[in-house]
């Protein structure tokens, strides 16, 4: 995808169009807002925040990579992939990481996983964002 929606955003899979790379990355939201709306109850303004956060992040792009993007070196051990951003990569579950690295870059494994992550370190989409906002990272 030539695409870059979000800060880390990079291509992912060639042969994508901009209008594929659209839908996708729209698709990736629906099924986020759902996981948050279903698992944790996180509607409205939390879907917002969520919404803001990782469009900012990925782009929502399940593929966005920060050797991709030039955060960090191509050759990098540890860097940032997928929907959340998981730095190391390796923090999410194998079906979340780049091909690369032995996995599938499956949007639901890394969204489940973001959520996870965001409820424990700040408790909502919000309080992601907020941090966000202040430090530049989440």
């Amino acid at each position: 995808m030539a695409v870059v929606t979000g800060r880390h955003a990079a291509a992912g899979p060639g042969g994508s169009t901009t209008a594929d790379a659209a839908s996708a990355y729209s698709s990736n939201e629906a099924v986020g807002n759902s996981l948050a709306a279903s698992v944790y109850g996180w509607t409205g303004g939390e879907a917002t925040c969520l919404d803001e956060l990782w469009q900012r992040e990925s782009g929502w792009s399940q593929y966005a990579d920060t050797r991709a993007s030039g955060l960090d070196p191509k050759n990098a051990a540890v860097f940032a992939y997928g929907i959340a951003q998981a730095r190391p990569y390796s923090k999410m579950p194998q079906a979340g990481w780049p091909a690369d690295k032995g996995g599938q870059s499956d949007r639901e494994v890394q969204v489940k996983w973001g959520l996870a992550y965001i409820s424990a370190a700040y408790g909502d989409p919000c309080g992601a964002w907020a941090h966000e906002e202040a430090a530049g990272w989440y």
